[in-house]
């Protein structure tokens, strides 16, 4: 803090920072540029879910005023001994490229953003919590877009996009078609689906009301899904969500079709488990699913669509694929690293079938 008086930005920064120590026992920067009114919270999701280059670029504040808002920050923290910890700042996209701040990612302004301070009062294994949390990679996020887009990779279109450099890309090229929907409205279920699940992501909408991104709900493994609702089956509300799911699950899927592509995974694929078939043509053949079985190819079980989806499946189940993107692995380098894998198993299934 100044040896004079504060200055007027500075008891802004200081009454800021106060309040978010008062609320969550540390301060961030971002704390104090959203408590004086400089950074909304809808820029902040923007940013952390890499649609802006750095954050800087959307504060219509100079550099040098920032400057100052982080020297009055760690000078008012250091006096109230505040201890600092740097924080890792990843973006919600696919491949987990660091945030960045400051237009030339300068060094030290960087590590200033970064760093939270923390109240010495509380308890190590608290302080250890709460350090792990901050530290931990955002959720994927997946946009239910409210007007018509198209898939940058494939020119397809679909109910939900993911944000990728090059623009949206549809959950088929994005490789999360796998997963299912979870509506919002059951918290426990949502917790326990999350847990268990692999790879998840956080579906959001924009609403032009309240000019925001809201939560809608989850993407997450099936598998995941049905334990968590096992979990749930003593609440009544979790097993009518079940029986609904089902009488949904069965309405979609034209069991005849199912039934065909199953056959013909069979033929090309004779040493694919029946049940492993039919669970395949299942998924993949589940009508608005948008996935390659509902394809024009797919429909007309065209022999490199129904390999496609056989070879998605194995990829998805059968290797370490998904733990490789939830950890930031870039998808392709993931596809690389899996791809022996899944010629190993296809080639146990009907001889060398090279993996896409």
């Amino acid at each position: 803090m100044s040896q004079n008086s504060p200055s007027k930005l500075e008891r802004r920064v200081i009454v800021a920072a106060e309040a978010a120590l008062t609320h969550q026992k540390f301060v961030a920067p971002l704390d104090v540029l959203t408590g004086i009114g400089w950074l909304p919270t809808t820029v902040v999701e923007r940013w952390r879910q890499g649609r802006v280059g750095y954050l800087e670029e959307v504060l219509s504040v100079d550099p040098a005023t920032l400057a100052s808002v982080l020297a009055f920050l760690a000078d008012w923290a250091r006096q109230g001994g505040l201890e600092p910890a740097e924080t890792d700042y990843v973006a919600a996209t696919r491949d987990r490229r660091p945030l960045r701040f400051s237009a030339g990612g300068d060094r030290a302004a960087e590590r200033a953003y970064r760093t939270h301070w923390i109240s010495p009062t509380l308890p190590e294994a608290t302080r250890e919590r709460l350090t792990q949390r901050q530290n931990k990679p955002p959720d994927l996020v997946v946009v239910m877009p409210i007007k018509e887009w198209t898939c940058v990779s494939c020119r397809n279109s679909g109910d939900f996009l993911i944000m990728d450099n090059a623009g949206p890309l549809c959950l088929t090229c994005a490789d999360l078609d796998h997963l299912v929907f979870l509506p919002a409205g059951d918290a426990a279920l949502t917790r326990r689906a999350k847990k268990a699940s692999g790879l998840s992501a956080v579906v959001v909408r924009w609403s032009r009301s309240r000019k925001r991104y809201e939560r809608q709900g989850a993407l997450v493994e099936e598998p995941a899904l049905d334990q968590a609702e096992e979990q749930c089956l003593a609440d009544t509300e979790a097993r009518m969500r079940r029986r609904e799911r089902d009488r949904e699950r069965r309405a979609n899927q034209d069991v005849e079709f199912v039934a065909r592509m199953a056959a013909e995974i069979r033929r090309l694929f004779p040493g694919c488990p029946p049940a492993r078939a039919e669970a395949i043509a299942s998924h993949t053949g589940t009508r608005g699913s948008g996935r390659v079985g509902r394809s024009a190819a797919g429909r007309a079980l065209d022999e490199d669509a129904i390999t496609l989806a056989v070879i998605a499946s194995v990829r998805h189940d059968d290797t370490d694929y998904d733990s490789l993107l939830m950890s930031g692995v870039p998808r392709e380098i993931a596809r690389d690293r899996v791809r022996a894998d899944i010629d190993r198993l296809l080639s146990s299934w009907t001889g060398a079938t090279s993996a896409r």
